[in-house]
């Protein structure tokens, strides 16, 4: 194994501004030790003013971190750190996987065919202290001012710039170093002068004046690119410079011709799609550069083209835009704000108006000089209640209805909320009424759409492969890279033929129900399919804690419900199927529940009287609940899962009522094996006819398999004050298919599950595996898969979670402590697999078991793509595996048939599942706990469960220390922890 990177500190000189490298963490110890910190996020906050001292970039500093390009791979990502990297990183495997099926593929990938052939020079960028550095649309605007292109030389020097602080050139400026002056308001009037348009008024004191230093640092060296990939030199910095510049020339043509987000480009004109609400949503084109194993089996850089979905406000005056955002007229929008100003800081309409922050607007009331502003807030004063001083006389303060008739001659509608905008005039705020507001075209919609958005987008963006090739052919030719002039400047060539491999379609394992004969297995066919049904089968374990004492609530509304004959006759079929299935129910009472009616309005105590009720009848404490609910409302769904769950410690089930009208036996099948799996049962097993081939051992060590997953709160306002949640899963049986799972908060964005979640979350669920599995001893080797993290975070997950992991173990008294394999589960990523005529499903997706090892993995390191599933709708994502540590020893076809055969005993499902089980849960008990938040109900339920507030601090890399309040614990006076209460 390598020794430590070489760090640019090393090799050039730090100027005094340069930081240590260390990660900024806020914790005080109850939720993450202060060392090692997480890497933060990589959240595009820029680095501060450099002034005249220019600091080179030195990726250990953090704030340099952003300059890196994705898919490094974890190496990449130590060298970038200057870390050493460890010796425990499992490398590929010698052999690949040759189990199963060979197919062939199409990847949406396309060969680096040359690297540039001409010299190219890297310079970091710095700016005078007159200028934000931290504002965006300006370093852009200066980087683009005509003083700065006459400097640099171009056009015939075409210039990279990356927009925060590197650069790049084939020439090399003289000195080594440029400083350029920019005035940008000379600019600016030699425009409008141009253009016969007013010209603007310059106040002395006031000038727009910029100075620009670009200082040479070193020559980009692709030798050094092309001797680790040949496996000849190991990972360093100039590894990493050499990818950014490609990546960053690969997209510098596209961003001019093209509206960009990140890696993605839309272009202009392309038809839209209504999402409703104001938004709207059109297709656009991905393009990401990475080092792989190509198709050739040769180390290699190739190109990833994928279709890119993209949500934007519709350019439209605002006042349009609000009225269809609240799905209200002027008058009713009037009524809301005149409630919400009686506590506009805490109201629910402020926090609405709040999406509209940092969105870009036309003002339009001066004819023939439309000026453009960024709205900061809605504030909670109307035209006339909002003043600033007089221009003609600063001593006066005018509101700004009366202005606007004064000096436009206009009366701006009264009884709605003025638009604070980011700049300030004198230093006063500027408010300018929504009349006389448009928002420009191709912004970027960041908040959470609403559940009819969400179900529009799907509808969009879902497309069969065969379309959404048809589109990846479409963004080549925007693309466009034989006529990409910064492509041909610097002699890059991509092939416009995308990879073509040889997979492997893993052998399926056999589905084991109860019983014997046909119907206890399922059929090769209907595996391959990737779809069965329950007719017939009985579940492999029937529920252990019989039904006796259970209940039904159908929750009536004023707008109806259901009556007692249609509950009764849901009830009854599900006795029958439930007992089909092998469920086992209590004959004392004739079988059936108590049937009552719920009233919403009661809020909590409706679910008190549904238990109260139940156990009155049964003289028994209540073991099961369930709800008829009339609609998909969240906020009912998360009241009676918190009563249940946190106050009562009892199972429950929430129904639809148009489902329990139809009555039909597939969906009362499936909710069976959501019942049983809560009342301890499993509904069936795997029986592996390749795993005693691969590894003949793998059945005999004592193995855990752990999930993990953080979900972090939805973009948008309020966000950075709400929780993360982290979810941990622990199998509780031999074969894998019971789990265990608690919940907490997780701080404010935190990605890393927190050393106190581990140790009282994990430690709780290890203990009862040693007694119940171990007998009192540990397992030898735990199977780790970790959901939803960066490459930047591979390494804290090893550094601070499998450390914390492992003291758990200790902390329980275990001699040996386990061995630790680690893996991470990706989705968000943009492979997708085509296979050819013949060799997919009907949708023409690949079939489950699709297992993919070259044309788009790491060069060097262990990580496959698996499609495990069916894609019922669009096309199949396939999930990202990465082994970022191995101590367990497992071989590359043990583990990934391992997890392949495992998403086929989902205990709530008849298909095969995209994500490994025990990630599944995660996702699962990560979103309901969301029910379980230490916060007042939006109606009464006085009497619910409420934790004494113990708060976790959470902390970003660039904010201020958020309180986040632990979740209301689970009761476990009916024995829920040990149920599988997430499903």
């Amino acid at each position: 194994m390598a020794g430590p990177a070489k760090k640019r500190a090393v090799i050039e000189k730090q100027s005094s501004g340069s930081s240590d490298g260390k990660a900024s963490s806020g914790h005080d110890g109850a939720t993450q030790r202060s060392s090692p910190k997480s890497i933060p996020r990589l959240d595009g906050n820029r680095d501060p003013t450099i002034g005249r001292g220019i600091a080179p970039i030195e990726y250990s500093r953090t704030n340099d971190l952003k300059n890196i390009s994705e898919f490094l791979g974890m190496k990449g990502w130590y060298a970038a750190r200057g870390l050493q990297l460890p010796d425990s990183l499992p490398a590929r495997p010698a052999q690949f996987n040759n189990l199963g099926k060979e197919c062939t593929l199409t990847l949406n990938t396309f060969n680096v065919l040359q690297a540039p052939t001409t010299k190219v020079y890297q310079y970091d960028v710095g700016w005078g202290s007159e200028t934000d550095s931290s504002k965006r649309a300006l370093v852009k605007k200066i980087w683009d001012s005509k003083a700065v292109k006459s400097a640099l030389g171009e056009p015939e020097n075409l210039w990279i710039y990356d927009g925060n602080k590197l650069a790049w050139s084939g020439i090399r400026v003289e000195r080594d170093e440029a400083r350029i002056r920019v005035d940008l308001d000379q600019e600016e009037n030699e425009a409008l002068q141009a253009a016969g348009r007013p010209l603007r008024a310059i106040r002395p004191g006031k000038e727009n004046k910029h100075m620009v230093f670009v200082k040479l640092t070193r020559q980009v060296d692709f030798a050094h690119l092309n001797a680790f990939l040949n496996g000849q030199a190991s990972w360093s910095a100039d590894c990493i410079d050499t990818i950014n510049f490609l990546d960053h020339v690969l997209r510098e043509e596209p961003s001019r011709k093209y509206t960009q987000i990140k890696k993605s480009f839309f272009q202009r004109g392309e038809q839209r799609f209504d999402l409703g609400g104001g938004i709207e949503a059109f297709k656009g084109v991905f393009s990401s550069l990475r080092p792989v194993l190509n198709d050739k089996f040769q180390k290699t850089l190739t190109v990833n083209v994928d279709v890119a979905n993209g949500t934007f406000w519709r350019a439209q005056d605002l006042g349009r835009s609000i009225v269809q955002v609240f799905n209200c007229n002027t008058p009713q929008f009037q009524t809301k704000f005149r409630e919400a100003k009686k506590d506009w800081r805490h109201s629910l309409l402020r926090k609405d108006l709040g999406r509209y922050k940092r969105v870009g607007v036309t003002a339009v009331h001066v004819k023939n000089n439309p000026t453009q502003w960024t709205i900061e807030e809605f504030v909670g004063m109307d035209c006339h209640e909002a003043k600033f001083p007089d221009p003609d006389n600063p001593a006066i303060q005018v509101s700004v209805h009366d202005y606007f008739e004064k000096k436009y001659n206009l009366t701006p509608t009264s009884g709605v909320p003025v638009i604070k905008m980011t700049k300030k005039i004198r230093k006063a705020p500027v408010y300018i009424p929504l009349d006389y507001l448009r928002i420009d075209p191709n912004q970027r919609y960041n908040s959470k759409l609403s559940d009819r958005q969400t179900s529009e987008m799907i509808k969009f963006a879902v497309t069969l492969p065969k379309q959404r090739w048809e589109a990846v052919e479409h963004g080549i030719k925007l693309l466009n890279w034989n006529n990409d002039r910064y492509l041909n400047h610097y002699g890059i060539k991509v092939s416009n033929r995308p990879a073509t491999i040889k997979a492997r379609v893993l052998s399926s394992p056999i589905v084991q129900f109860a019983g014997s004969g046909p119907s206890s297995t399922i059929q090769p066919r209907d595996l391959l399919a990737g779809r069965w049904r329950l007719d017939g089968k009985k579940f492999i374990q029937g529920n252990t804690r019989e039904l006796l004492s259970w209940g039904v609530c159908a929750i009536a509304t004023p707008r109806g419900g259901l009556n007692q004959q249609q509950v009764t006759a849901f009830v009854q079929n599900f006795i029958k199927i439930y007992e089909g299935h092998g469920g086992r129910i209590n004959p004392k009472f004739n079988k059936m529940p108590h049937i009552m009616q719920g009233n919403l309005a009661r809020g909590g105590d409706m679910i008190a009287d549904a238990f109260n009720q139940t156990g009155n009848k049964f003289q028994l404490r209540p073991t099961f609940l369930m709800f008829i609910v009339n609609d998909r409302n969240i906020e009912v769904y998360r009241r009676i899962k918190k009563s249940c769950d946190c106050r009562y410690g009892i199972v429950s089930q929430v129904l639809q009522s148009k489902h329990v009208e139809r009555n039909q036996a597939q969906y009362i099948s499936n909710v069976c094996m959501k019942v049983n799996a809560k009342l301890g049962g499993a509904t069936c097993f795997t029986k592996s006819t390749t795993m005693p081939k691969v590894a003949p051992t793998h059945i005999t060590i004592p193995t855990m398999v752990i999930g993990a997953d953080v979900s972090h709160p939805a973009p948008g306002s309020g966000s950075d004050a709400a929780a993360s949640y982290a979810a941990i899963t622990m199998s509780i049986d031999a074969t894998f298919t019971r789990y265990l799972a608690e919940c907490n908060t997780n701080g404010n964005r935190v990605e890393m599950v927190t050393s106190q979640n581990i140790e009282q979350h994990l430690g709780n669920m290890a203990k009862k595996w040693i007694q119940r599995i171990g007998r009192g001893h540990p397992p030898k080797r735990v199977l780790y898969i970790r959901d939803g993290v960066s490459e930047g975070q591979y390494a804290a997950v090893l550094a601070e979670e499998v450390r914390d992991m492992k003291e758990c173990f200790q902390k329980l008294g275990c001699k040996e402590i386990p061995k630790f394999t680690v893996v991470i589960a990706g989705k968000r990523h943009h492979i997708r697999f085509f296979p050819g005529p013949g060799a997919g499903d009907r949708n023409g997706n690949p079939l489950p078991g699709t297992l993919v090892e070259t044309g788009c993995t790491h060069p060097f390191e262990f990580d496959w793509y698996m499609c495990s599933h069916v894609a019922i709708k669009g096309t199949a994502r396939p999930i990202h595996y990465q082994c970022i540590l191995n101590e367990g020893e497992w071989l590359g076809p043990e583990i990934q048939q391992f997890i392949f055969e495992h998403s086929y005993q989902y205990i709530r499902s008849t298909t095969p599942v995209s994500l490994h089980p025990a990630v599944y849960y995660a996702h699962l008990a990560a979103d309901r706990s969301r029910a379980h938040e230490n916060v007042s109900p939006v109606s009464s339920g006085k009497k619910e469960a409420r934790a004494e507030p113990k708060p976790q601090s959470s902390t970003g890399s660039s904010k201020a220390k958020v309180e986040i309040q632990p979740l209301i614990p689970l009761s476990n006076a009916g024995g829920l922890m040990e149920a599988m209460w997430f499903v």
